[in-house]
């Protein structure tokens, strides 16, 4: 596949991001893999500063917007990047690279990581999709037990450092539900979380990983690029129309992936 596409598909990741506040990033790995041609566990540690370094861009927007509850975000952010950069530095680099091998079934690393971040894709894209039928309905709030927050928010970690993306999707209803902020400031708020989580994530990948500094940095270019044209465009487009096209589009690219990796 030409890389041309891919460096589309790092403007159009920006684009989302920035019209939005969050989705864009669930595109990066597949963008990496079958645009770009990278291996997944390449593409998974790339995605981390791609994703990292977008949203820190993100996250200066919102700062001036004032809709980060900083204090907030530290809080969340640091139980998170432990899991992150643990699951980066230690566990992913000790996945086998057969996991299950039979006479009818082979299941490698790359197949497995592709699919679980398949089955996020869909989860996300169905949580899309059923959004507005959620809109500001006051929910009663039981007290939240705080080790279980904790835990919690270390699985999210987890989860972040195996998919390579930057789990906006799970972090936004966490802040929403648990530390009950406003869903605009919530948006805002991940995007601090993701940056802290995923920059963080990928330092544990620089002694794993061989890392091809010009075209990362290139590549990250352009998706700071896409920020800030969708950010631009964000004043002439309807954003819950907009998130449920994208979320068709994610569960479309889910079910791909899917055929692609487990058919093929």
């Amino acid at each position: 596949m030409t890389p041309y596409l891919g460096y589309i598909g790092a403007l159009l990741i920006g684009i989302i991001l920035g019209l939005t506040g969050g989705g864009g990033s669930i595109l990066t790995v597949p963008v990496l893999v079958y645009l770009i041609g990278l291996n997944p566990m390449v593409a998974t540690a790339y995605s981390l500063f791609i994703v990292g370094t977008t949203a820190t861009f993100g996250t200066i927007q919102n700062l001036k917007k004032k809709v980060v509850s900083v204090k907030i975000g530290l809080q969340f952010a640091i139980p998170s990047l432990f899991s992150v950069y643990l699951t980066r530095r230690f566990l992913v680099p000790i996945i086998p690279e057969v996991l299950i091998e039979t006479p009818h079934i082979i299941l490698t690393r790359s197949t497995f990581l592709m699919v679980l971040f398949a089955c996020i894709m869909f989860f996300a894209a169905l949580s899309m999709l059923k959004k507005q039928a959620e809109k500001q309905e006051d929910v009663i709030q039981k007290e939240q037990n705080l080790l279980l927050v904790v835990l919690q928010i270390f699985s999210v970690g987890i989860l972040i450092g195996l998919i390579g993306a930057g789990g906006g999707f799970l972090i936004i209803p966490a802040l929403f539900h648990i530390a009950k902020l406003p869903m605009r400031k919530a948006i805002g708020t991940s995007l601090l979380i993701i940056a802290i989580n995923s920059l963080i994530g990928f330092t544990g990948d620089i002694e794993n990983t061989t890392i091809d500094w010009s075209f990362l940095l290139g590549f990250t270019a352009i998706a700071i690029l896409g920020i800030y044209i969708g950010i631009y465009l964000n004043k002439f487009i309807n954003e819950n129309q907009l998130k449920k096209g994208f979320g068709w589009f994610v569960l479309v690219m889910a079910i791909f992936i899917f055929i692609k990796e487990l058919l093929y």
